[in-house]
């Protein structure tokens, strides 16, 4: 199965306000095959250049679309396109490089669109899209390599693509596929070995990567990557959508004071930080006036990903299933919905599961056998849980500091039911270890971004079998069921347009967990977006029809979501 790497969404290394709108160098150098000559200027006029941040923490080094973890923001998105986009606003799929695509039995033939060039000027082709889906079987680096095992055959007749799986196919992790990867030019990373697929840089100071998107990148600095409207992006023929501004510059996150900071001195434009307080500004108006975010009113941000209270079920108390429902109705959900985060997330539904997927929560499963906050019915499901009164740990890492006020709050209600916690703050590195290992008591995790299917979610609670050590951190509460597990497994199998057999399967896993409870879902963790109208106006909104799209530029949400679409909709404010 996929393992879905975790967005970034939290704050790096302080930076100075200047230092976030210092002018850019620009550089001459050689460059690699495939390349476009970096030939933008080295100073940006400011009504002409967005400016974005919150979603890198080091300097723009890499543009790989390979490396989901360490490329930079816009390599797939800006640069790299995959061949559909999904909205989960609306729930539905837009064809994006791929027109169309079709099941017939076990094999899937894609359409891909006409017209489309690489930015070298040669044309995108079927063979390029059979390149990058044949990775799936050549290198089991690739992110989507648990494809592999399930393909026959890749082939393909001029943009007409033809994939032959075994059967029963994937068909949920093909469908994240088409939508969660881009397409890669075969002329540049055919020439590449296995590991430089998946490791190159992929950038040569002074070249912009060969691609296909609306963007090309034109200058790099240890502060901020640039890039510049592509004019040949086959988008403003086919689609009708133009950039209206000729320049963005992505700035590498600073603390949150300093993001403040350049926000409300109009140094950012499009800030996707955790930003405490933002509420406070909204609601007061006046000399905030020129903030926007996507709802005007709590809970502000659309939700990005659930945060789970993860127990180590290996060992006593929480093996005990009372003992797991015992945290469940111990916790006031709502009380961290409200102090630390001051209404900008909302709580969970027990169930885990993000707004989006709203159509496959049962609820009369969710009202049947969900939990809510009750500390009395918490202290008789203590009572039978065989709990010794050991102290035990919850931890998360070091310098979060919404999670640390909220790792407090946890622990003082459990404390509260008779339950001795410690809230712990090992470095984020000592976190995560401790997740891959199994040396820990309690953690709050976020793994799980938003996904178009519950499967995702799914498969990191229950995947089997357990890793002595859990590096790619599914089933990072090693909890053993066969049964929910197996049900998992069909549910990939199922055809994504069998919504009738979906909803079943889905609803008897639901029924599972929320009678054995894995794992705690507590909070959905905001899509953090803040918009400043001084430069430019028609940002994401919730209010206006038009402008529903997501307003995130991390990961897929960039890359595969409808951000594309949300920065089309900018128009300059004067």
């Amino acid at each position: 199965m996929i393992n879905k790497t975790r967005a970034a969404i939290r704050l790096g290394t302080a930076l100075t306000a200047a230092a976030l709108v210092a002018p850019m160098m620009s550089f001459v150098a050689s460059g690699s095959a495939g390349a476009t000559a970096l030939h933008g200027p080295t100073n940006f006029p400011r009504n002409e250049t967005l400016y974005t941040s919150g979603t890198a923490y080091s300097p723009p080094t890499n543009f790989n679309p390979l490396d989901g973890g360490s490329r930079y923001t816009g390599t797939v998105g800006l640069l790299y396109e995959p061949l559909f986009l999904y909205n989960p606003i609306s729930n539905k799929y837009i064809p994006w490089l791929a027109t169309s695509g079709n099941w017939s039995g076990s094999t899937y033939t894609l359409h891909v669109r006409n017209g489309v060039k690489w930015s070298n000027g040669t044309p995108l082709t079927g063979a390029d899209v059979a390149f990058t889906i044949g990775l799936a079987k050549t290198n089991p680096a690739v992110g989507y390599s648990s494809l592999g095992p399930f393909i026959n055959s890749i082939s393909a007749s001029g943009n007409t693509v033809t994939v032959n799986f075994k059967s029963p196919p994937p068909y949920t992790d093909w469908q994240d596929f088409l939508w969660q990867n881009a397409v890669l030019p075969k002329a540049v990373f055919s020439k590449l070995s296995a590991s430089e697929q998946v490791t190159s840089a992929n950038y040569t100071r002074g070249k912009s990567p060969m691609a296909t998107g609306p963007m090309l990148l034109v200058s790099t600095s240890q502060t901020q990557a640039c890039y510049e409207d592509n004019p040949n992006w086959w988008g403003i023929k086919q689609l009708g959508l133009k950039f209206h501004f000729k320049y963005l510059c992505d700035i590498v996150n600073g603390s949150n004071s300093v993001e403040l900071s350049a926000l409300l001195s109009n140094n950012i434009d499009w800030s996707n930080n955790f930003l405490p307080g933002i509420n406070t500004l909204m609601t007061t108006g006046g000399d905030s006036s020129f903030l926007t975010t996507y709802y005007p009113k709590s809970p502000y941000m659309l939700s990005a990903n659930t945060v789970w209270l993860e127990m180590n079920t290996t060992k006593a108390p929480f093996s005990n299933v009372n003992f797991r429902k015992a945290v469940a109705y111990g916790i006031n959900t709502q009380s961290i919905v409200s102090g630390v985060y001051d209404g900008i997330v909302k709580a969970a539904n027990p169930t885990g599961l993000l707004p989006n997927l709203g159509s496959y929560i049962n609820k009369s499963v969710v009202s049947k056998y969900g939990f809510h906050y009750d500390p009395s019915l918490a202290k008789k499901y203590l009572a039978k849980s065989g709990y010794k009164g050991q102290t035990l740990t919850i931890e998360v890492p070091d310098g979060w500091t919404d999670w640390m006020a909220a790792d407090d709050i946890i622990a003082q209600d459990l404390n509260s039911i008779g339950i001795k916690v410690n809230a712990i703050t090992p470095s984020a590195n000592e976190r995560t270890q401790h997740m891959i290992s199994g040396n820990f008591d309690m953690v709050l995790d976020n793994n799980a971004q938003a996904d178009a299917t519950p499967w995702s979610y799914f498969d990191r609670v229950y995947q089997l079998p357990i890793p002595k050590s859990n590096g790619a951190q599914l089933n990072v509460e090693r909890f053993s069921d066969p049964a929910t597990w197996a049900l998992v497994q069909k549910a990939a199998t199922t055809p994504t347009t069998d919504k009738t057999a979906l909803d079943g399967i889905y609803s008897q896993i639901e029924t599972s967990f929320l009678q054995k409870l894995p794992e705690v879902p507590l909070w959905y963790n905001g899509a953090w977006f803040q918009g400043n109208t001084t430069y430019w106006k028609n940002y994401p909104s919730s209010t206006n029809p038009s402008l529903q799209y997501t307003p995130v530029m991390w990961g897929n949400w960039l890359g595969a979501m409808t951000t594309v679409y949300a920065l089309a909709n900018l128009r300059p404010a004067k």
